[in-house]
């Protein structure tokens, strides 16, 4: 079973997965701003944090059963899931194979394309360097996620992300890896998921294609998308904003495609 932690004790139930290098404790200053109707279930997932490593090859679709298993363990019915960055990942495969249990499925930071061949040719390069040399790449790697226009305001926050990338089992950061490379194309989850769908976007995002995924959501009324400026860490970057969205989009509604 994955560590989870739970806070809050509102009556919607919003599950938190984390992106690749990092754990649970990445929504602490966000969760400050959420709506006390929101009750919290904070994942570890697999490798990562608490979370013991499961295989040589974590995929994103082997990380949502096992999220499916906390969630069953916590009766949870349907809930809205919040995926960052592969956590997003894991939440498309999630809603691919579980559609049933969602309210909404919201992609932090994230992307519904699979890699394409640079990218996957990057990520398999990366192998050796995780195995060989770890906190190398966690050092030369963090600061490329958050926007080059702020940080100097964000260098307290850069060292937090990174220390939580280096408490990060090096075995289990290659297992994502891994499995990050063989993800699939969920292009037709947004096209057929019932639920609302939230993408939170990021202008100055160096892990994600933000353009590309926000020009090629489908036109759909039940998919609503917000572009910030910002890096790739929202949660660390524009954390009242994000966290403001969220309370306003998963409890209320609002008009479609606003910039913040």
């Amino acid at each position: 079973m994955l560590h989870y932690e739970i806070s809050g004790s509102g009556t919607e139930n919003l599950v938190l997965l984390h992106g690749f290098m990092e754990n649970l404790m990445i929504w602490e200053e966000m969760e400050a701003f959420l709506s006390e109707k929101f009750r919290l279930v904070k994942i570890d997932l697999p490798g990562h944090g608490l979370s013991k490593i499961l295989d040589e090859v974590h995929t994103m679709e082997l990380m949502a059963e096992e999220v499916k298993k906390v969630t069953d363990k916590l009766k949870i019915d349907r809930f809205h899931l919040l995926g960052h960055s592969m956590g997003g990942y894991t939440s498309l495969a999630f809603a691919e194979k579980f559609p049933q249990s969602l309210k909404s499925l919201t992609l932090f930071f994230s992307s519904y394309f699979a890699d394409d061949a640079e990218k996957k040719e990057q990520r398999r390069k990366s192998f050796r360097i995780i195995k060989e040399s770890f906190p190398n790449y966690v050092r030369a790697g963090i600061p490329n996620l958050f926007s080059e226009n702020e940080k100097d305001i964000l260098e307290g926050k850069i060292e937090l992300a990174k220390e939580i990338a280096l408490s990060t089992k090096s075995e289990g950061a290659l297992a994502a890896v891994k499995g990050m490379v063989e993800r699939t194309d969920k292009v037709s989850v947004m096209e057929n998921f019932e639920g609302k769908i939230l993408v939170i976007a990021g202008k100055y995002d160096n892990a994600v294609k933000t353009e590309f995924i926000l020009k090629n959501l489908p036109d759909r009324t039940n998919i609503k998308s917000y572009l910030l400026d910002c890096g790739h860490n929202g949660h660390w970057e524009k954390p009242e904003v994000c966290a403001a969205i969220i309370n306003t989009e998963l409890l209320h509604n609002m008009p479609k495609k606003l910039i913040f």
